[in-house]
């Protein structure tokens, strides 16, 4: 259970009543913890995932971003939401765990809809067209890149279009009064988001904090 914060008994109510992964997602989670070892808590939760197909559903969205891929668990999710010719452009700088990502893809039947961009997001970000706007974006990469990500994405984002921004909570440390680098870090995002006259906001207490940022 990612939700540290919550109570563990009411975080497994939480995923008790949500619907669960399919076979797929199982096989995947599992493998990424064998292949990834520590790491593997980089992989969204099994509701987390079910939200965000659930965003790009009810957004229809149909040209989708994802920034940090990792083994493919999160791609899979919103290319599931996806209409009739709807594409999931994805940023990744590690080809061995993207690799992983790429078999699940054809076992998902999703990967005919996926673009898979290697290298630093920063600078693949900047080559999106700009006349083909963004209808929502989902970031999950390096943290202290958070606000690069976001200001190259809010540049080609639709009006009405969304961002999605995983690990906004931080395990609960943004309430925190002794703060790291790193929650400071995230906090300072949070707050520039909280500032930015384009967008409403919402942060949502589930797995390590999601925030959903609609542009006017």
């Amino acid at each position: 259970m990612k939700a540290t914060y919550l109570d563990p008994a009411v975080g497994q109510y939480l995923l008790a009543h949500t619907t669960m992964p399919d076979d797929v997602l199982d096989a995947l989670a599992l493998e990424t913890r064998e292949v990834t070892g520590d790491r593997a808590g980089m992989q969204i939760s099994p509701d987390q995932g079910r939200l965000l197909t659930m965003l790009v559903q009810l957004s229809r969205a149909r040209n989708v971003v994802e920034v940090g891929t990792f083994t493919g668990y999160s791609s899979i999710c919103l290319a599931r939401g996806l209409g009739p010719g709807g594409r999931l452009t994805c940023f990744d700088i590690n080809e061995d765990w993207t690799a992983i990502a790429r078999r699940y893809w054809e076992k998902a039947g999703i990967a005919e809809r996926v673009d898979l961009r290697i290298g630093p997001a920063a600078e693949r970000l900047r080559e999106l067209p700009a006349d083909q706007p963004v209808d929502l974006a989902f970031i999950d990469a390096d943290k202290p890149n958070y606000p690069v990500y976001y200001e190259i994405l809010m540049s080609r984002l639709a009006s009405g279009g969304l961002i999605l921004v995983d690990n906004t909570l931080w395990k609960g440390r943004v309430a925190d009064p002794s703060v790291d680098e790193a929650t400071r870090g995230i906090r300072e995002f949070n707050d520039l988001v909280m500032a930015d006259s384009r967008v409403t906001s919402l942060m949502l207490p589930i797995a390590d904090g999601l925030t959903v940022i609609r542009k006017y």
